[in-house]
């Protein structure tokens, strides 16, 4: 998909083509059980329910625009990839694609790893008790400062990043009297099938030391002779948002060819292998996204057969979901403010948040769905888009999708699945304040990351 636009954005109100959008379901008030929560539910009353609290009771007390995360949702999905992957392999959440104290510390209390990928999230993990040796530390380009801050505390992988970061990290760990576990992270030339701004593994990408050419191997050649890092296996992580296993396959298949080029040449059996994440998850009804045991199977066999096939010991494998965990937990709650009816092109809801906090509709085309959760209703279903308040025609948070035609100012509606990556890439666009992530369980409800508040905006601006 091309990504060139006229720097204004897109027209305005393009017409819709025919057939561009599904019909609407056969009753707005049924909640798929894929996109939401698995506490989320509608009562006798028609409002609809987290962690058994009604929604508008979580408005009146918290506000919108507001993260509501279902604590319980996310502790058994840890305890799903923990038990499918097992003893025998390390689970590591992606704190990229949410990271607070409060779920550092559910990862911990659920037996998961930790993968960070900057200063800020290593201190975040160090402070909500996160013990160093399980957390890996990934990034194109630390700085010195965060190397030294990750070897110092024991960080229990660094990810090599380049031909620079092997000698770096090595130095810097020499430097300390330490000697620093480290994998290197190889672009297989897979092309995964998801959008080209998430997809990491082919070949023309800022990440990783490529396959082709022999780079890798001369990477792990010269990792082999520096003694400030001990080598411990090879990372790869071909993107996001991905549900067909066959780039895993193409992907694990060159990896393992690699250990054993390895082997053949300096007489060493690398004991790991990280495959990365970016396993899809349900943001519609149209996604069908795999079980973690499916996943699970699926890599272990994968890299068994491979294995055997090169004469290998089957590694210790490292997988990396963090989407995966967080993203179906939590749903956005926002209340509608005006709607506008266009003849013959569309209807407009606008609600009280936007791009500032959900940018991936804008960013990546991403599709969500919505729902009316203030109230039952059975007035027929109207085509319409969802925009924020900001001022960008391209501020978009659900591109299509059908509500009841009675939909007035003053309701409630949420989109799914927004646990990851919307509050990591929330914005201050428009001076707009980064709403707050609440965490409901078992009837209660709490901030685990506060609103902002104005004063918070002013305390930063020291002009």
């Amino acid at each position: 998909m091309s990504r060139s636009a006229h720097p204004a954005g897109p027209r305005h109100a393009d017409v819709l083509t025919e057939g561009h959008y599904a019909a609407p379901p056969a009753d707005l008030n049924v909640l798929d059980e894929k996109v939401w929560a698995r506490t989320v539910s509608r009562d006798d009353d028609g409002a609809v329910t987290v962690g058994g609290i009604e929604v508008t009771r979580l408005a009146e007390e918290f506000g919108t625009p507001a993260y509501f995360l279902d604590e319980s949702d996310f502790r058994a999905r840890c305890r799903a990839w923990a038990d499918a992957f097992g003893p025998g392999a390390d689970v590591f959440y992606a704190g990229k694609a949410f990271l607070s104290r409060a779920v550092v510390r559910w990862l911990k209390e659920e037996g998961l790893n930790l993968d960070v990928c900057s200063g800020g999230e290593l201190t975040t993990a160090l402070d909500a008790g996160m013990p160093a040796e399980r957390i890996a530390f990934h990034g194109n380009n630390k700085t010195v400062a965060e190397i030294e801050r990750a070897v110092q505390v024991g960080v229990g992988r660094i990810v090599l990043d380049s031909f620079q970061e092997i000698v770096r990290v090595s130095h810097i760990a020499q430097r300390l009297g330490k000697r620093q576990r480290v994998q290197i992270r190889v672009t297989v030339g897979v092309e995964a099938h998801t959008h080209e701004f998430i997809a990491t593994a082919h070949e023309d990408q800022k990440f990783g030391i490529a396959l082709a050419g022999g780079q890798a191997a001369e990477a792990v050649r010269r990792a082999l002779t520096l003694d400030g890092i001990e080598l411990i296996g090879i990372h790869s992580h071909i993107g996001s948002q991905i549900f067909d296993m066959a780039g895993f396959e193409v992907s694990a298949r060159r990896v393992v060819q690699l250990l054993a080029e390895v082997r053949d040449e300096h007489g060493v059996e690398l004991p790991e292998i990280d495959l990365g994440g970016g396993l899809g998850i349900a943001y519609t009804s149209d996604d069908d996204p795999r079980e973690p045991h499916e996943i699970a199977k699926a890599l272990g066999d994968i890299v068994t057969r491979e294995c055997e096939a090169a004469g290998l010991a089957t590694p210790r494998i490292s997988v990396e979901p963090g989407r995966a965990i967080v993203g179906p937990t939590a749903f956005t709650l926002y209340e509608v403010g005006t709607i506008k009816h266009l003849e013959g092109l569309r209807t407009y809801v606008s609600v009280d948040g936007g791009m500032s906090d959900n940018i991936r509709t804008a960013l990546y085309d991403a599709e969500y769905s919505v729902a009316l959760v203030s109230r039952r209703s059975d007035a027929e279903p109207m085509l319409v888009r969802v925009v924020g308040k900001h001022c960008e025609s391209g501020d978009i948070v659900v591109k299509d999708a059908f509500l009841p035609s009675d939909l007035a100012p003053g309701d409630l509606i949420a989109v799914p699945a927004t646990g990851a990556y919307c509050r990591s890439m929330a914005s201050n666009y428009n001076h707009a304040l980064r709403p707050p992530v609440v965490a409901v369980r078992d009837g209660a409800a709490r901030v685990i990351v506060r609103r902002e508040t104005e004063e918070d905006l002013l305390r930063l601006d020291v002009g």
